[in-house]
């Protein structure tokens, strides 16, 4: 069994499979920090969050200054509703890697959870001074906006969001040629699109959100599924 395999199962979400490997991986070699994150993900995909917490402090003791792994392990805190910590978490990571907006943008996605609708918009913000391309970071912070009430400033933020990935809503004016020219022809189907988060896991946390700001389509299908529809004036 080798750690390819394991890989390979947990990308197929076979976990249990997956797990077999990387406990017998890490029986092995205790020393590497790869074995004992992927363990961690795993559990935590099978909802054996406190086994997973435990993995996760074992890569942060192996890597302290690995931010990735700070930021994993702030997730299963949040998990666990272990919120103050998981914050202090996040900042650690933001602290020891100030230049990288998926910092901010990682940190804004939880205070969004929390509550802390004036922190994730500050924190989208940075994100965005950063990285004035993320199209993701405007969209999630219109949708704190719109939570706030901001109708004007949400708009605004979805309307940039739109032009960073050239997503262009549809209109009633945009109209399927009708075969029959007596028959009335359709507006074009309108992509499903929802405000309402999905739910959070480690998984989705990691593989998700994390790609959206590296990879440009990740982020035009991601902007056109979580964007609501936008308000057409200010409260």
């Amino acid at each position: 069994m080798t750690f390819e395999q394991g890989i390979i199962h947990y990308k197929e979400g076979k976990f249990d499979q997956a797990l077999e490997i990387f406990d017998l991986l890490i029986e092995k070699e205790k020393g590497n920090s790869q074995y004992f994150l992927y363990r961690g993900r795993i559990r935590s995909r099978l909802g054996k969050t406190v086994e997973a917490l435990e993995d996760f402090d074992i890569t942060v003791s192996l890597e302290p200054y690995n931010t990735d792994f700070i930021s994993d392990r702030a997730v299963v805190l949040h998990l666990l509703k272990r919120n103050e910590e998981a914050l202090a978490e996040f900042d650690r990571a933001a602290n020891l890697d100030p230049a990288n907006p998926y910092r901010y943008s990682s940190r804004a996605f939880f205070k969004d959870r929390i509550g802390d609708l004036n922190g994730a918009i500050a924190d989208y913000e940075k994100a965005i001074e950063l990285d004035p391309e993320d199209a993701v970071a405007y969209n999630n912070k219109g949708l704190v906006e719109e939570k706030m009430g901001f109708q004007s400033r949400s708009k605004k933020s979805f309307e940039r969001a739109d032009d960073l990935v050239g997503y262009k809503p549809t209109t009633q004016s945009e109209e399927v040629p009708s075969a029959d020219p007596k028959t009335p022809s359709e507006p074009l189907p309108k992509i499903s699109k929802s405000v309402e988060k999905p739910k959070l896991t480690l998984s989705y946390f990691i593989h998700i959100v994390k790609s959206l700001f590296t990879d440009q389509k990740t982020q035009s299908e991601f902007v056109s599924f979580l964007k609501g529809k936008k308000p057409k004036s200010d409260a």
